[in-house]
């Protein structure tokens, strides 16, 4: 942490902080301080620090010296502004923000104009000159603070709001008159008064100290925890609170507020993107209540201001290196910075402003590695529309997040939520979104709103959640009580399918089929990067793509059964095959001869049916070892549950039975009855399987080794190049290694001697049980190579059968914060990821040049291969769309640990 921070010290001025403490203060504290150390225009104020709301959560109490800090920040902030808060005459007003490390859309909303009450209204009133404004703020304030901090449903002020302009006739509330906003303000403290069993707080001091007690608690709720669980925030990081005193951008039409993005989050692209309001306070811009104007408008309406905040834009993305989203007020022309934050965007533009900025000289190419991630890239490669399909357009709005997104039409969070665990797909059509709609727009396909522009919450949430946005759809009449949506005469009722093209900003009716993207047309080999009719982003994917694949020290392989993966595998980088699983060769016409192998009773019948299959996986692998010519092919004997291979015993019961009530008994039937009853297993995933299977039926993987062998003597003979590698499965003592290894030897020998070639084939093993892991300094005497399969080495450590745990009780798991993410999708770095670690230590302390992958499909999950990287494995395999995730992550693993050696 930074010298500036001090334990004892719980609020920091804004001139006394730094973007650094962004740990201490937040994102938003620690930005509003680097923007003041750089003589912009901020608002006056304070910070309380995270440190305070740990033991507030701990405690359920501030902390003792917090209050005197605040008064004493407070004084001095007075002071500097020549009046007190809530002051009758002329009152100090303040806003109190919530502001945590990281951007957390869940967190509390703003609460503006702290200070004002029935008796400062009037003070403020008179000092401004405009008794419209000084009612506007103080209904702003009951209502902000009745919702966030009283718990008040805020859909009753809203109503009450929307009758106000309805009596009048107006459609906005700009249009309302000071003696309506007064009846207003009425109304408020009324709904206030019969929600929260309480009047609205009339002493500043106790509206500000409720409000950051407030910003505290918010760090626990629902939506909050959700949030972080879906961007993997760790939950013991509490959040600061920032008070600032207020600007008024409510002030007539000389006055507004405004969101600005230095370069367009939505693309990429260098321009001046952002939203303006005239004689708008706070929120307005966001919460899509008047729908803005861009904010190159504002050059027209006030070029001072326009120029100023300009060079102001220009200046911190230069001081930061990278897009920076802006908050900012103008007040009767002054124009004032609430706040900056490294802002986020789509995937498209990650790609596109990384290396903008290298070629800016902003930045290296290792910079640019970290500004990329592979979800993003991932992102990139989900098809798109199919621009010759026949399309019914709906309407057109501001393409908000890009992507392209089919589902059927929901109009609130809970129906969103209940249809998409139902398996249905949902577009989550909105007026406008709110932070309360988070659980439907992470459960939602995509979104859409008629309301609100490329700064508007919906837009900001979606883009960092990567979901399809589309906002602003002015033609779109959304009526969330009739649960329908209406344009141009037709009706959509909730249920019909829509499709949103958030790259577009198009709605149509019904589905719209897909292609695939260009991403993938270009790790497919159709589309050139450095063609001149090369997609831009394309270009940049390459560009980072190539660096990745310089420095990154961990190889990629792919997991593929047959050529037609390994040829795209091979397509999309891959270095090799990690893991051939020959029971999948097995499948369709051949299971009956396997199952004709498990149930001979004769060496004479098992015999036959190894004669017959053996041509049959020497052509498999003789394919599988010219497509992957030149490269590692890891085979892996068969690794079947013993069930998949043999009758259902119910289905072959039940034949039986009604076989014999008919007195037509089949011999063979009631042979095959036995048998199967003989091998029923209750746990087939920990029974009769992988080397226990080869050591139980003789002649099974001798007969795969004799093709493997017979595979690659063939294809050398043929002037190839195959490197097969034999890897024997489920080893759990190293004796089994043994006997299986002993055999193989024994049939490669034999091979070499027929065919008059050289096979320089390997043996390992593949550690997928706690004990082999345990015991990996023993195995590797016997094995060339370790391959751990993470799969079953997770399903082993915690005792979790993942076919029936996945759909049972993980949902509560991750509800509970048990999990915080599936330790099938990433790895348990503490209980599975320490015996691989110990595994790979052991075993290279036994033979040092043992080599060692991993073949689950945690070796193409990003946080996961970073782990990989660390413990100094040499390869990850995962399935073939995976593989350029993983070859950038393998490179910007490298990268970092690069970067955290030269420190």
């Amino acid at each position: 942490m930074s010298e500036n921070k001090d334990p004892q010290k719980f609020v920091y001025d804004f001139t006394e902080g730094n973007k650094d403490l962004k740990d201490l203060l937040g994102g938003k504290g620690a930005n509003l301080a680097e923007m003041t150390n750089l003589g912009l225009p901020v608002p006056p104020g304070f910070t309380i620090t995270t440190e305070a709301c740990k033991v507030y959560l701990e405690s359920g109490e501030a902390p003792t010296a917090l209050r005197d800090e605040v008064s004493a920040h407070l004084s001095a902030l007075e002071a500097r502004m020549g009046k007190q808060l809530g002051q009758a005459d002329d009152p100090l007003l303040v806003s109190v923000r919530s502001g945590a490390k990281f951007s957390m859309p869940g967190m509390m909303d703003t609460v503006l104009n702290i200070g004002l009450s029935d008796a400062s209204v009037v003070g403020l009133a008179t000092q401004s000159g405009d008794e419209r404004f000084a009612w506007d703020s103080y209904r702003r304030l009951i209502q902000m603070f009745g919702k966030t901090v009283l718990g008040v449903d805020g859909d009753l002020f809203e109503e009450a709001l929307e009758d106000a302009k309805a009596a009048k006739k107006v459609t906005v509330d700009t249009d309302l008159a000071a003696a309506d906003l007064k009846k207003l303000v009425k109304q408020f403290k009324k709904i206030v008064e019969t929600q929260a069993g309480r009047e609205f707080p009339q002493n500043a001091r106790e509206q500000m100290d409720l409000a950051i007690n407030a910003v505290f608690d918010s760090w626990n709720t629902d939506r909050a925890k959700l949030y972080r669980r879906q961007e993997r925030i760790p939950g013991d990081l509490g959040t600061a609170v920032n008070v600032c005193s207020m600007v008024f951008g409510n002030l007539g039409p000389d006055s507004g507020t405004g969101v600005a993005f230095t370069r367009d989050p939505a693309s990429g692209h260098q321009g001046v993107y952002g939203d303006y309001l005239t004689n708008a306070q706070g929120e307005d811009v966001v919460a899509g209540i008047r729908n803005t104007v861009p904010l190159a408008d504002l050059e027209s309406i006030d070029k001072k201001s326009y120029d100023q905040l300009m060079q102001i834009m220009e200046t911190l993305e230069n001081h930061y290196k990278d897009l920076c989203d802006i908050e900012f007020t103008i007040e009767r022309g002054q124009l004032w910075m609430l706040q900056t934050r490294v802002g986020k965007r789509t995937a498209g533009a990650a790609f596109r402003i990384a290396t903008q900025l290298v070629d800016q000289g902003l930045i290296d190419e290792a910079e640019a590695l970290q500004r990329v991630n592979g979800a993003q890239l991932a992102q990139l490669m989900f098809p798109r529309f199919d621009d010759e399909a026949k399309t019914e357009l709906l309407g057109r709005g501001i393409a908000a997040s890009p992507g392209a997104a089919v589902g059927k039409a929901v109009f609130d969070s809970y129906t969103a939520i209940k249809w998409s665990r139902s398996g249905e797909k949902v577009i989550l059509i909105r007026r406008e979104t709110n932070p309360d709609d988070l659980e439907g727009m992470i459960a939602a396909e995509g979104i859409l709103t008629s309301r609100g522009g490329k700064t508007s919450h919906a837009a900001v949430v979606a883009r960092g959640m990567g979901k399809t946005c589309v906002c602003g759809a002015e033609d779109l009449e959304v009526d969330t009580k009739r649960r329908r949506m209406t344009v141009g005469g037709k009706v959509i009722e909730e249920g019909d399918l829509v499709s949103i093209d958030g790259s577009t900003g198009k709605v149509y009716l019904g589905e719209v089929p897909v292609v695939p993207s260009p991403v993938v047309e270009y790790f497919e080999g159709r589309m050139h990067a450095g063609a001149d009719d090369a997609d831009e982003l394309v270009a940049a994917v390459h560009r980072i793509m190539a660096y990745a694949d310089r420095v990154r020290r961990l190889r990629v392989r792919a997991n593929a059964d047959n050529a037609e993966d390994a040829l795209r595998a091979r397509r999309f980088g891959a270095q090799g095959i990690g893991l051939c699983r020959t029971e999948h060769m097995f499948l369709g016409e051949r299971r009956e001869m396997v199952e004709k192998l498990i149930l001979a009773d004769t060496d004479d019948e098992r015999e036959s049916a190894l004669a017959a299959l053996l041509p049959l996986q020497k052509a498999d692998f003789i394919e599988l070892f010219e497509s992957m010519d030149g490269l590692p092919v890891t085979v892996r004997l068969l690794d079947p549950p013993l069930h998949e291979f043999l009758p259902d015993i119910t289905e072959l019961s039940v034949r039986v039975a009604l076989a014999e009530s008919r007195k037509d008994a089949n011999e063979n039937d009631l042979r095959l009855l036995q048998a199967v009853h003989k091998l029923h297993e209750q746990n087939p995933m920990l029974g009769l399987r992988g080397v226990r299977l080869g050591l139980v039926i003789p002649g099974l993987f001798a007969m795969q080794v004799r093709a493997i062998a017979e595979a690659a003597a063939q294809r050398k003979n043929a002037k190839g190049d195959p490197r097969p590698e034999i890897m024997i499965p489920l080893v759990g003592t190293v004796q089994e290694l043994e006997i299986v290894r002993e055999e193989a030897d024994r049939v490669i020998a034999e091979v070499q001697a027929a065919t008059g070639t050289d096979l320089k084939l390997t043996i390992g093993t593949m550690i997928e049980l706690p004990r082999a892991a345990l015991t990996a300094g023993q195995i590797a005497e016997a094995a060339q190579f370790f391959s751990f399969g993470t799969n079953d080495l997770t399903q082993t450590v915690w005792g979790f059968s993942r076919d029936d745990v996945e759909a049972s009780f993980f949902t509560a798991y991750l509800e509970k914060g048990i999990f915080g993410v599936s330790p099938f999708e990433t790895i348990d770095k503490d209980g599975v990821g320490a015996l691989v670690r110990s595994a790979a230590e052991a075993g290279r302390a036994t033979r040092p040049d043992l080599k060692l992958g991993v073949c689950g499909e945690h070796g193409g999950d990003p946080e996961s291969v970073h782990f990989f990287h660390e413990v100094g494995l040499d390869y990850v395999s995962c399935s073939p769309f995976r593989i350029p995730v993983a070859r950038l992550e393998a490179g910007r693993a490298a990268a970092q640990s690069r970067g955290s050696d030269s420190r």
